[in-house]
């Protein structure tokens, strides 16, 4: 019989958490007062910090207008607004926007987008969609037939597609045993054998982070694997669709990762930092030739009931324009280099870290036992999660997870608000050392050896 104890929520864990009373900036605080920094911006979404007056002020204006307005029976000036602004910020190739309520949605609608131009072009055969391993791109079945991170998948795995996938380049753990560049970047020529494998006349197309997310922690690749990847992609006639579902919006220095490689993809997928936490929001872009296709052959038979309301692509538009006018790209790109260089002296300090990775604010830490054999931690030591929940006692919030294949390894994303400030950074580089010095305490005193 359940009890007035019972904690009406389950999540992960259903285990009840401090609850939150304010934010401001980096900063937040529970209803006992205690204070945090958002050293993670949630899960790397509030890429324009909390509480920004400027867009509470275009909720409440909106609301006054209206709230919402059914897709099919209405357009809105918000959502034609914040087109036509990524239409401006974003490659030429990029004209048309669909618009959804999260990052699961936009990947979804870009696979069935894509499904659907190849099956109106009579090119019905390319339904097999090929990625990456680790890799990370939703919770729902077709994103999770994407995605390779084996706590997430193993439960439903009856339920989902097993697409292909190939390797993930995580040099710091090469899957071939080699070394960059004298590797020749295997991982990306591994895309053209898994299309003679399947044959490619099957594949529909390649999906990929530009910067891997949270399964593999901040994955930057090396110089050349996306002229690789993208002359396969055209050789063949395979789609390349990025999700920028957590790179977007300013998150790598930049205000869509594909800028730091020049990569032409032919749909984009989009959430996150597009609406910076403040209203649930998410969308791809594509071409004019592939959503004209489409819209020719009778229609993209795909949608959800929020799709492209008013209020939250007033909160996009309004996202976007303080994205671009207070330069947050570009304060991510220079603390990012602030917050790395203090990463790798901590480094210095602590030689569990075995690794530090990232692009702009997009960072992470990799744990190891033996720095010099890269060993992991056992995974029943739990030392990411570990490492978090002291970082939480201390004040700061950081994100943990597990690099291989989610089963085992340790790594920590730190992934602060775009408008950090040095002298912020600095208070979370103190707090990180603090728990790390507490951390290896606590292992010594369980018998654990540490690199």
């Amino acid at each position: 019989m359940r009890t007035t104890d019972d904690h009406p929520l389950f999540y992960q864990s259903g285990t009840p958490l401090p609850v939150i009373d304010r934010a401001k900036g980096v900063r937040m605080w529970d209803t006992t007062g205690k204070e945090y920094l958002d050293g993670c911006s949630g899960s790397m979404i509030c890429n324009i910090g909390h509480g920004d007056r400027r867009v509470t002020k275009a909720m409440a204006e909106q609301a006054a207008k209206v709230s919402f307005a059914y897709r099919t029976q209405f357009d809105n000036e918000p959502s034609l607004a914040l087109a036509k602004e990524l239409m401006r910020l974003t490659p030429d190739n990029l004209s048309r926007v669909f618009y959804v309520s999260g990052g699961s949605e936009a990947v979804e609608s870009a696979m069935k987008l894509c499904r659907q131009y190849f099956y109106s072009s009579r090119r019905a055969s390319r339904s097999l969609f090929v990625s990456r391993a680790p890799s990370y791109h939703g919770a729902t079945l077709g994103a999770l037939a994407l995605t390779s991170y084996a706590p997430l998948e193993i439960p439903f795995r009856p339920m989902k597609l097993m697409y292909p996938k190939i390797p993930a380049p995580y040099c710091y753990r090469c899957p071939y045993n080699a070394t960059y560049p004298d590797c020749g970047i295997q991982c990306a020529r591994a895309l053209e054998k898994v299309l003679f494998e399947y044959g490619p006349e099957t594949v529909a197309a390649f999906v990929v982070e530009p910067v891997g997310g949270a399964s593999v922690g901040a994955l930057d690749p090396p110089a050349g694997y996306f002229d690789i990847i993208q002359d396969i992609c055209r050789e063949y006639g395979v789609m390349l669709i990025l999700d920028e579902v957590m790179t977007g919006f300013g998150r790598t220095g930049a205000l869509f990762a594909l800028e730091h490689w020049d990569i032409k993809a032919d749909i984009v997928a989009m959430s996150k930092g597009m609406a910076s936490g403040y209203f649930p929001l998410g969308g791809i872009m594509t071409s004019a030739k592939i959503a004209d296709a489409v819209l020719d052959a009778g229609g993209f038979s795909h949608g959800h009931t929020y799709a492209g309301n008013p209020m939250a692509c007033a909160v996009g538009k309004t996202v976007l324009d303080i994205i671009v006018k207070d330069k947050l790209a570009e304060n991510a790109a220079s603390m990012g280099e602030t917050l790395m260089a203090g990463l790798w002296a901590l480094s210095h300090k602590h030689r569990m870290i075995g690794h530090v990775r990232g692009k702009g604010l997009l960072l992470a830490l990799e744990l190891v036992a033996n720095r010099k054999k890269k060993t992991p931690y056992p995974p029943e030591f739990q030392v990411g999660k570990r490492l978090t929940q002291i970082a939480y006692d201390l004040g700061l919030l950081i994100y943990p997870r597990r690099p291989i294949d989610g089963l085992t390894g340790d790594h920590v994303l730190l992934a602060p608000p775009l408008i950090v400030t040095e002298d912020e950074v600095a208070q979370m580089l103190h707090l990180l050392n603090k728990a790390f010095v507490q951390l290896k305490k606590e292992l010594k005193a369980q018998g654990v050896k540490s690199a």
